[in-house]
C-alpha cells in the first residue's frame, strides 16, 4: 500500500529501518510527555517543554516533507494533517495555556504511528505470520489514546471526576467496553455524543482486533490466475481456481 506508507518508505530505503523505529519512538515520547504533564502542576516550565517538543516534531516533519517527491500530497494526507496540527498544538502551548483543545490535538501525532506499524509488520517474522493483527492493535491503541486526549482536554477544567490522563483513560476504556460503571460521566449534549462515538467506534475496532487474532491465519499472496489475495499458510493450490501456487515462506 504505497499511498499509505508514503514518505516513511522512502526514508527507510535511504537511511535504513532504524529511522522508522526512531520516528515511532519519537511519537511515543511525545505521548508519554502529554500523559506525564497531566499529573504535574501547570507552569512556565511545562510550557517550555511543550515548545521544545514542538520544535523537534516540526523539524522532523519538515525533513520528512523534504524527502518526499510530492510534499504537498504527503502533507494533505490525513496523517500529514494530523502531524501538522500536533506540531501547532505543541508550539502554541506557551502562548495559549487556556486552550484545552490543544491538548487533544497533540495526540493526533499517533495517527501516523499506525502507518509505521504497517512497515514493522513486514520486517519481523512474528508479524508476517499474522499481518493483520499488528495493524488492528495499532488502530485500537491509537483510537484509545486520541479519545483519551480529547476527553481529558475537554473535561479536566470543568469535570471534577477527570483530573488527569488516568481518569480520562479509565472513562474511555469503560465507555469503549460499554461497561458503564457510572462513576464518571461527561456532562452536556456534546459529552454524551462523545461517549456514543467512543462506544461505537471503539467496539468496532475491538472486534476487528479479535477477528484478526482468532480467525484462521492467512498469507497475502495474489494468485497469478484469478487474483485471489489471501490463502492458507500451507496452501499449494489456489482454492478458487486450482492453479499451483508458489508462496514464499519466511525462511524459518
Amino acid at each position: 500500500m504505497p499511498g499509505e506508507v508514503g514518505a516513511f518508505d522512502r526514508i527507510a530505503g535511504r537511511v535504513g529501518i532504524r529511522a522508522g523505529y526512531g520516528l515511532l519512538a519519537l511519537d511515543l515520547a511525545a505521548l508519554a510527555w502529554v500523559i506525564i504533564e497531566s499529573f504535574l502542576p501547570q507552569g512556565p516550565a511545562l510550557r517550555l517543554v511543550d515548545f521544545a517538543f514542538g520544535l523537534v516534531l516540526g523539524t522532523e516533519l519538515l525533513l520528512r516533507l523534504r524527502a518526499s517527491p510530492q510534499p504537498w500530497r504527503e502533507l494533505a494526507h490525513p496523517a500529514g494533517i494530523a502531524d501538522l496540527l500536533a506540531v501547532i498544538a505543541f508550539l502554541l502551548a506557551p502562548f495559549a495555556p487556556g486552550w484545552g483543545f490543544l491538548r487533544s490535538l497533540r495526540t493526533l501525532r499517533l495517527l501516523r504511528s499506525a502507518r509505521l506499524v504497517a512497515k514493522l509488520r513486514r520486517d519481523l517474522p512474528v508479524f508476517r505470520r499474522n499481518p493483520d493483527a499488528p495493524i488492528a492493535a495499532a488502530d485500537l491503541l491509537v483510537f484509545i489514546a486520541v479519545m483519551t486526549g480529547i476527553v481529558h482536554a475537554t473535561q479536566y477544567a470543568r469535570n471534577p471526576d477527570i483530573a488527569n490522563w488516568a481518569d480520562a483513560l479509565y472513562f474511555t476504556v469503560a465507555a469503549l467496553t460499554t461497561t458503564g460503571f457510572g462513576d464518571i460521566t461527561l456532562d452536556g449534549t456534546w459529552g454524551r455524543l462523545l461517549t456514543v462515538l467512543i462506544m461505537l467506534a471503539g467496539v468496532t475496532l475491538f472486534l476487528r482486533l479479535a477477528q484478526a487474532l482468532f480467525r484462521p491465519l492467512k498469507v497475502n499472496f495474489r494468485c497469478p490466475s484469478c487474483g485471489l489475495g489471501r490463502h492458507d499458510t500451507d496452501a499449494v493450490h489456489c482454492k478458487a481456481c486450482g492453479i499451483q501456487l508458489n508462496i514464499p515462506d519466511d525462511g524459518d
